[in-house]
């Protein structure tokens, strides 16, 4: 990986007329929803849920811990799932705290709103790529905090001043005396001391961890088996239970016989509920086994007449119509009615998540208490919605977050955690309650399927008018309804209205289309996912009609931006772009403002006769601000644009008399180790503050690979996943 210095420093201009998710992160929803972050402070009263015990431990806030024996715990607001979230925040904590990285624990954070809620919604939740954006200042504030308030005690006790006094590897020094006095013996006093008001923060000049490439902290036990993720939860005495809901959307149970169930060995029970079926047995095996030799008659409801085929059709017929203006600048109609003027519908697919642990939460109910041991996205809110499920005050409901195997937003969503608990009330003892792979798949809360209409003119082989409508589901409105106002989902709208190219006229309108039955939410990306898609392979096909290298056609209307053309020209130059390729293979490019990050990608691919599609390379430029790990940035865009190449090339959920058609990897394919490319990830050094990265990669991948088939083969594909028959037939021109 290059680190490459750049002079692109300056901040990306914001054309946006209403609030994106990445307008959100700097001014807060309208109507002040986001909330003014404080440093949270611990009060003596505060109601703590194992395994965050402070006493006889300097805990200056809700983030750090260090004991009497100089121990330092950070107690982290994100959950990890991949990301390296721990690692990073650890870096964050332990740069301004001065601790020795090497000698810090690491503990989940338990659910609490108030100490650890994400300042940019309010909640606790880790999502939209912005851990790192919107605890950057908190946490190191945070560290700063107890490092100022360590530093007091120990000046205290040698009757020096503060500033006299430097921090390193856990331990304060006074370095005219030479004398030493480590964390762990400043605990108790510093624990009386004031936090200080405006502390100041490292110079990055200063830093010692951050920017630095470390390995992450959760990758040993990762390796040796020590990693405890939500399905390895084990309580003694535990039952095994699996389940089966209504293949049809909104189905319910009619009848269960489980004459044939209950002789197999190790089953222990059947729970029949309203909408599901669940058996319990002493192991996996014995539920798995169980639930097959169930005879079960369900009452499919009104939803087993919906298909594909009429939810693409109402989409398509709700795309045709107007919608809320996001953003308007100039006077679209007299712009559109000049140059040479292009149109075209750009469509994605539902797609599931598919995370490598399926999804599964281990519950002990009581009649007046209820703990949960799961992995998710969204503790606080489980929280909340398992005790309306158990029938509990939320104090009675104890939440154990743990690593998760994969999340993508599928664990924002609690529904999982209350299918347990209604499955555990049934039950006497822990229960762990796991979905197989095919009751995963069929029954997710999906990525929408969008319909994006365009139309745009050319004048001088630039873009004189861009009219951009966008048709999907309102995600927000159901997930976080204050943030959905004036009829626009700001994330489905997120990377249009933050359009980066210079264009005088402009519009962006926004219809939502919610698909009958089918539940949507989010998916690594979501709304970028679909914008980035339509918005980049209508430039290529804007360029070639303009008779412009798509490049240099995205140069000439970035002239105020720095860092995007920064990235693109960095893209370029690495990819090789230009230069000779063989028949059949081409490149192709995709820019991006998503998550507060500038990313250019590059994707060279091949098409063989037969359609088939072979990843060569990849190639990108980001510009993400100050690289808190240059190592989990490179990591995490290789992982986005895997991710979202195999999307691009085989994901698709279809739907058939109410039922998902897909049910494991062998219909919902993945892209196999020996067809990955070659990536290159190349960092822009920058001053700026930190950009979102973990769902970049997911947006770069498709575009990048359409255009690269577009480039070799003429043919301008408008909706994934690529059509084999269609590619299979064009040549380049």
């Amino acid at each position: 990986m290059s680190i490459i210095e750049t002079a692109a420093a300056s901040t990306v201009k914001k054309f946006s007329r209403t609030v994106s998710r990445r307008g959100l992160l700097k001014g807060g929803l309208a109507g002040g929803f986001l909330v003014a972050f404080h440093l949270p402070l611990r009060a003596a009263n505060e109601p703590v849920q194992p395994p965050d015990v402070t006493d006889g431990k300097f805990a200056p806030n809700a983030f750090i811990r260090i004991d009497g024996a100089g121990h330092t715990t950070l107690v982290m607001p994100q959950v990890e799932m991949g990301q390296g979230v721990y690692t990073a925040v650890a870096m964050i904590l332990a740069e301004e705290l001065d601790a020795d990285l090497s000698q810090v624990a690491l503990q989940h954070a338990p659910p609490n709103d108030k100490l650890y809620g994400n300042p940019t919604f309010g909640l606790q939740v880790t999502g939209n790529s912005n851990s790192i954006r919107a605890f950057w200042k908190p946490l190191r504030i945070a560290g700063a905090s107890a490092r100022a308030m360590l530093v007091q005690a120990a000046a205290s006790e040698w009757k020096v001043e503060p500033a006299s006094c430097t921090t390193s590897k856990g331990q304060v020094t006074h370095s005219e005396s030479g004398r030493n006095l480590s964390y762990g013996e400043l605990a108790t006093a510093a624990s009386s001391e004031t936090p200080p008001k405006d502390v100041p923060l490292k110079d990055p000049k200063d830093f010692v961890y951050i920017g630095q490439p470390l390995k992450r902290l959760d990758t040993p036990d990762k390796v040796n088996g020590k990693a405890v993720y939500g399905i390895d939860a084990m309580l003694p005495g535990m039952k095994f239970a699996t389940l089966a809901a209504c293949p049809v959307f909104g189905g319910k149970v009619g009848k269960v016989d489980d004459s044939a169930a209950k002789k197999i060995p190790g089953v222990q029970q059947i729970v029949v509920l309203d909408d599901l079926v669940a058996v319990v047995g002493d192991h996996m095996w014995a539920a798995k086994k169980g639930l097959e030799a169930l005879t079960i008659t369900w009452d499919e409801g009104p939803n087993a007449r919906i298909s594909s085929k009429e939810i693409w059709q109402d989409l398509r017929d709700k795309s045709e119509k107007d919608g809320v203006v996001a953003r308007s600048e100039g006077d679209i109609a007299k712009g559109l009615s000049i140059g040479d003027k292009m149109e075209a519908a750009y469509e994605l697919p539902f797609l599931a998540h598919a995370t490598m642990e399926p999804l599964n939460a281990t519950v002990h109910f009581k009649q007046d208490s209820c703990e949960i041991w799961t992995g998710t996205q969204i503790v606080s809110r489980v929280q909340a919605e398992a005790a309306k499920a158990a029938g509990l005050p939320v104090d009675k409901v104890i939440v154990n977050n743990h690593l998760l195997g994969g999340g993508f937003g599928r664990k924002l969503e609690p529904d999982m955690v209350v299918a347990a608990v209604r499955i555990a009330k049934q039950v006497e003892g822990p229960v762990k309650v796991v979905w197989t792979r095919e009751e995963d798949i069929q029954h997710d809360v999906y990525r929408p399927v969008y319909r994006d209409v365009i139309s745009a003119t050319l004048s001088d082989g630039k873009i004189a008018a861009w009219k951009y409508r966008i048709a999907g589901s309102g995600v927000i409105a159901r997930w976080l309804p204050p943030a959905f106002q004036k009829g626009i989902d700001i994330d489905a709208v997120d990377s249009a209205v933050d359009l980066p190219y210079e264009i005088p006229n402009i519009q962006v309108e926004y219809v939502r289309a919610e698909p009958p039955a089918v539940p949507t939410g989010f998916w690594r990306g979501v709304g970028p996912n679909n914008n980035v898609f339509a918005i980049e392979c209508f430039m290529d096909e804007l360029a070639r009609k303009a008779g412009k290298d798509p490049i240099e056609f995205r140069r000439a209307m970035l002239t105020k931006q720095p860092r995007f053309l920064g990235a693109l020209s960095l893209a370029a130059e690495k990819s090789g772009w230009g230069q000779p390729l063989p028949a059949r293979v081409g490149r192709g490019v995709c820019l991006q403002p998503s998550f507060g990050s500038f990313i250019a990608t590059v994707v060279e691919a091949e098409v063989d006769e037969q359609g088939e599609v072979h990843l060569r390379r990849v190639t990108s430029a980001v510009d993400t601000g100050i690289a808190v790990n240059p190592d989990t940035i490179m990591a995490q865009l290789e992982g986005g644009l895997i991710f979202s190449l195999t999307a691009a090339l085989y994901g698709e959920i279809t739907i058939e008399k109410g039922r998902v058609q897909q049910s494991n990897f062998h219909d919902y394919r993945m892209l196999r180790i020996d067809q990955a490319p070659k990536i290159d990830i190349h960092v822009i050094k920058s001053s700026e503050a930190p950009g979102g990265i973990g769902e970049t990669g997911s947006t770069a991948g498709p575009p990048a690979l359409r255009n690269a088939i577009y480039a070799a083969t003429g043919v301008a594909l408008r909706r994934l996943p690529i059509d084999r028959s269609l590619i299979a037939a064009g040549k380049k021109s």
